[in-house]
């Protein structure tokens, strides 16, 4: 397996500022396809729900459905984005992600709904793959940290819009426009990519393995400690990500009577914090290295999620209480987020789609299971929710700060 720091194919100063936005755009909306299939249809629940004739819980599950599928699609887009390159892998999966839009849109029972999102997230898998695995192609680590900070002015802007349009949208056409709309998103990501976005690994530096060896490449990663960890805690992070959005449209909506319409302002003012935090995180990597930052972002969040448990169990501070909180959990993810991708992909060069995806089922598969744990402990409570984020955050913060020895990585 391939192991190396060798420099980028193209260099940052090889860009203009115009292509440089333009990939920017790009590969910030293929990075929001996890947000927007997921946020836009939050306010829905309630409806899809009574609309299927299923329990809530059923339509909760498709959330889970989306992330165990994400995680298996990754694995697939991995090698194939190493053998034939970023481009064909892409196109092809974004042409999967539309089709299965449009049929979660016409579905009539709640097991078409868990189908059609696990077939949607086969399909958006190529994107969050791929969008990493172009980013390693073209920048070294300190500079693959600043680009996917920039990368989250666009990928967080799905997390503040995407559930006030889905609220707006639950108004006008039904829950079925939501994903209606995500099919269209599809479509102009698909257009977009398959007429502006170079391809990044030329022929030379693509993998010539069979399909077997490259699969093999999975127990390498696996067995490079370094990696594993960072995979963990970056699993860790998406815990706490989706332990909140799985528990908080029934904390917020049928535990605190905040509106559809209400909780769409909540959840895009704890995502406009992630974003401001991803472009502090911009200015502070020239001063102090992506451990150091992510260091002190585990510590706080860990801290800040503990706290919002006890918050949650005792009922002290009430609902504001929690609000602020975590508003401050969710701010610690826009550090942690770029930090942690950038140090896990640092080492692999021609293995970085198959690190890429990886990277990303791991992700994945602990953030679904963190958010599927919220829904197994429900219990008419805030706790499941704020447990489960602290759980995450003490977890990540052991992977990423007390398990990696910080002569290799603080550099």
């Amino acid at each position: 397996m391939e192991i190396t720091t060798t420099a980028p194919a193209f260099p940052p100063a090889d860009m203009t500022r115009r292509q440089l936005a333009r990939l920017v755009l790009i590969l910030g909306a293929l990075t929001a396809f996890s947000s927007m299939s997921i946020d836009m249809y939050l306010p829905a629940f309630p409806q899809i729900a009574r609309d299927l004739g299923v329990p809530l819980g059923t339509v909760q599950l498709s959330i889970s459905a989306f992330l165990f599928g994400s995680a298996a699609g990754q694995l697939v887009y991995g090698p194939l984005a190493d053998r034939w390159g970023r481009r064909t892998p892409l196109l092809g999966g974004l042409a999967l992600y539309v089709a299965a839009a449009f049929g979660c849109a016409a579905v009539h029972t709640g097991e078409g709904l868990l189908f059609w999102r696990v077939v949607m997230a086969l399909g958006g898998g190529a994107g969050m793959v791929i969008s990493r695995a172009v980013v390693r192609d073209l920048y070294d680590t300190a500079e693959a940290a600043r680009m996917f900070s920039l990368l989250m002015l666009v990928m967080g802007a799905a997390p503040i819009l995407a559930p006030i349009a889905g609220g707006q949208l639950l108004l006008i056409t039904g829950w079925r426009g939501i994903f209606g709309f995500l099919g269209i998103f599809g479509i102009l990501s698909l257009t977009a990519a398959a007429a502006c976005l170079p391809e990044s690994l030329p022929p030379e530096r693509r993998s010539t393995r069979g399909v077997t060896e490259m699969a093999a490449i999975y127990g390498h990663l696996l067995r490079n400690r370094r990696y594993l960890r960072y995979a963990i805690a970056l699993g860790c992070v998406a815990g706490v990500n989706f332990s909140y959005i799985s528990g908080s449209p029934f904390v917020f909506i049928e535990l605190n009577g905040v509106s559809p319409q209400q909780f769409g302002l909540f959840f895009g003012a704890n995502a406009f914090g992630l974003i401001g935090a991803s472009q502090v995180n911009r200015r502070l990597l020239r001063r102090f290295s992506a451990q150091r930052i992510l260091n002190v972002a585990f510590t706080v969040n860990a801290a800040a999620a503990l706290l919002l448990t006890v918050a949650g169990f005792t009922g002290v501070g009430g609902f504001p209480a929690q609000v602020a909180l975590l508003f401050v959990c969710l701010c610690m993810t826009g550090f942690l987020y770029p930090n942690v991708t950038a140090l896990a992909m640092a080492p692999f060069d021609k293995a970085a789609g198959s690190a890429s995806a990886l990277l990303g089922t791991i992700q994945y598969t602990l953030g679904a299971s963190a958010g599927a744990l919220v829904g197994m402990l429900h219990n008419g409570t805030a706790v499941p929710m704020t447990a489960v984020m602290a759980a995450c955050g003490l977890l990540g913060w052991c992977a990423a700060v007390a398990g990696i020895p910080h002569a290799q990585v603080d550099h």
